[in-house]
């Protein structure tokens, strides 16, 4: 009887396990810069809204709402003075950075 919950823990704790390591994995492959950004996204009500996404080399304005998506305008890059994107990783890469300098 105690060999049966100890079997059915063990399996438990290993289809955890490979889910962990699942994740890990597909986090760990998609953390390069892809082709695609969303650079910015400006609601206009529920389920509305623009957003600016980054494409290689052009920006595409695009309208969204529930049933549809719209390409409003293209911009090629040199056209439009973009701010660098300081998203969470740069911001979680600065923490690191801090907290290596204090050890």
């Amino acid at each position: 009887m105690t060999g049966t919950y100890i079997q059915a823990a063990a399996a438990l704790a290993f289809v955890v396990m490979l889910i962990l390591g699942a994740g890990y994995f597909m986090r760990k492959k998609q953390t390069g810069t892809g082709f695609m950004n969303i650079i910015s996204y400006q609601p206009f009500g529920p389920k509305k809204g623009v957003t600016a996404l980054k494409v290689g080399k052009e920006i595409l304005l695009l309208g969204v709402t529930p049933n549809d998506i719209r390409l409003l305008k293209t911009f090629k890059e040199d056209e439009l003075d973009l701010p660098e994107a300081d998203g969470f990783q740069s911001k979680l890469e600065k923490f690191k950075a801090i907290g290596a300098q204090k050890n």
